[in-house]
Parts: C-alpha cells; structure tokens; sequence
C-alpha cells in the first residue's frame, strides 16, 4: 500500500498572513484616519482629547491591536 503525501508551498500560509496584514492595516488607516476629522463636540462625546487623538493617529501603520494580528 502507498501513501501520497500533499505537498504544500511554504508560500501559500504567506500570503494568508499577509493578505490578513494588510486587512488589518488597512483597516486601522481608515479608523485613524475618520479619527482625525472627528469634530470637538464627538471627540467629547467619546471622552477624547485632542492629544489623544493625535497619539492614536501618529503610531505607525502596521501597529494594530493584539487581536486584529493573524
């Protein structure tokens, strides 16, 4: 009896992990963006200060939440 072994290419899981990079990266440019053009009364609303907002929107693009990694 012969067995055949599936071969995978190292690259396929690649591309998931970065395909699931970029979605998050993504995601976090839009959410900090939209961030940044929120007026004084919603950033009150949330509890935000300006200085807040402008620490949020400064970190790099690829600095997402824990969670959001793949």
């Amino acid at each position: 009896m012969s067995f055949t072994v599936a071969r995978r290419t190292p690259f396929a899981s690649r591309r998931v992990g970065v395909v699931a990079f970029l979605t998050a990266a993504l995601a976090a440019w839009k959410q900090r963006r939209d961030l940044a053009r929120l007026d004084a009364t919603a950033r009150k609303d949330l509890g935000l200060t300006a200085v807040d907002i402008a620490q949020e929107t400064a970190r790099p693009l690829w600095d997402v939440p824990k969670n959001w990694r793949f």
